[in-house]
């Protein structure tokens, strides 16, 4: 009874102890997916760098005119070019409705619905895929791919 008692013990803290460890890597994830969010908004890309791969690929489906479905590829050089040309006196801002995180080791995975307000108007919907690696304990984002569109967001 006393050794059922103490594997019982051991096991508890062994998953309190991943527990914590996951809680952690949650809220790094989190806050590499919150730097990459204040860069893009303020139009830095010193900032968006420090959350990103060198590495990283960027992709955007969307349905066109034709109603056909279009993958997307943009390089990360033509993205912070586009960032980094953003007039002062416009306002992006991507607010996030909520963020599912999945993580395996040193793969994460995040889901990330969006809405897209351009000078405060809302300009379209979506969702983010990110997919970080934990590179030497700093989480950074290596590949992107969103979804975009103008129907069916509800706006709340």
């Amino acid at each position: 009874m006393k050794t059922k008692f103490v594997l019982l013990i051991v096991c508890s803290l062994n998953l309190t102890s991943i527990s914590a460890q996951n809680l952690i890597s949650e809220n790094s994830i989190k806050n590499t997916i919150q730097t990459f969010f204040d860069g893009l908004h303020k139009g830095d890309t010193l900032l968006i760098n420090k959350s990103i791969s060198s590495s990283l690929k960027l992709e955007t489906i969307y349905i066109n005119t034709d109603g056909l479905s279009v993958l997307k590829s943009e390089s990360k050089a033509d993205f912070l070019r586009a960032v980094s040309e953003k007039r002062e006196e416009d306002k992006w801002e991507e607010k996030l409705t909520s963020i599912t995180i999945h993580i395996d080791e040193n793969l994460a995975s995040v889901w990330a619905p969006y809405k897209f307000y351009f000078n405060s108007k809302f300009s379209h919907c979506g969702v983010n895929s990110f997919q970080l690696f934990n590179n030497d304990d700093h989480w950074e984002i290596i590949y992107l791919v969103d979804t975009r569109r103008k129907e069916d967001c509800r706006l709340e």
